[in-house]
């Protein structure tokens, strides 16, 4: 297995415990409902590329599984991993073991990239912090409220694996990491409302220098995110999410004035 945080891969229980981890999965890759077919698959396979649903080094499900679950032709799919090709998202391997495989790698931003992209958002950045701050402390509140010991055991596990990741590689596994209290929860449309509000912001994140001093303080939060939403205390893990994403929000209002 890659030695990525692998978020789709991680062992869980039978069950109703397995059913509910492929939730974001079934989320990203459900059936294509706009008329520009050929478009929104490609943004529906970026989203998995670019939140680490489908992680760097790993291939993607058979083109006849994809097609079923978007519900599109086999030539629209083509057609959309043609072009992520061409973009540097995806690349084909011919012969035994072949098949498509993610090869992109977020790279580090800068201060200038970020106060552009802050620029493009403009107003609706205000809108995406206040959406993220409304349903990601009621999503750790719930996730403490109907955790079972094997998925303490999972988030634990995702946590101590973000620690030995490359820098490079964090913001995916942070992205991953929300998912999956997300998932927690059980509300398909909390899991749906976070992986929107992630990819509104990856962008933007993912252009940050990041810095080790920041790495720590993440990692001390979502240790206290784990602990709290662990011992099934919902008070105090919609206080520790509340910590984490405010945090965020005042780097990113620090870049707005």
């Amino acid at each position: 297995m890659n030695k990525q945080l692998e978020f789709l891969s991680k062992e869980r229980p039978e069950g109703r415990e397995r059913e509910r981890a492929a939730v974001p999965y079934d989320l990203i890759f459900g059936p294509v409902r706009s008329v520009n077919a050929f478009e929104e698959t490609i943004e529906r396979l970026a989203q998995a590329i670019k939140l680490g649903v489908v992680a760097s080094g790993t291939r993607l499900p058979p083109e006849r599984e994809l097609v079923t679950r978007f519900q599109i032709s086999r030539a629209t799919l083509r057609e959309a991993i043609r072009a992520l090709e061409q973009a540097g998202y995806l690349e084909a391997h011919r012969g035994r073991g072949g098949g498509t495989f993610v090869i992109y790698r977020p790279s580090e931003g800068s201060e200038a990239d970020v106060r552009r992209m802050i620029h493009q958002m403009g107003d609706r950045l205000l809108d995406v912090l206040d959406f993220r701050w409304a349903i990601e402390l009621a999503t750790a509140e719930l996730a403490a409220q109907r955790i079972k010991p094997s998925d303490s055991v999972w988030l634990h596990t995702l946590v101590e694996a973000m620690r030995a990741l490359p820098r490079s590689e964090y913001r995916q596994a942070d992205s991953r990491f929300h998912l999956a209290i997300a998932e927690l929860s059980a509300s398909r449309s909390l899991v749906g409302a976070v992986t929107d509000v992630h990819m509104k912001l990856n962008d933007l994140l993912a252009s940050f220098p990041i810095l080790e001093a920041s790495l720590r303080h993440s990692d001390q939060q979502h240790e206290k995110i784990v602990k709290a939403i662990s011992s099934r205390d919902p008070k105090r893990a919609r206080a520790a999410m509340e910590e984490h994403v405010q945090a965020t929000a005042n780097l990113l209002r620090g870049f707005l004035g």
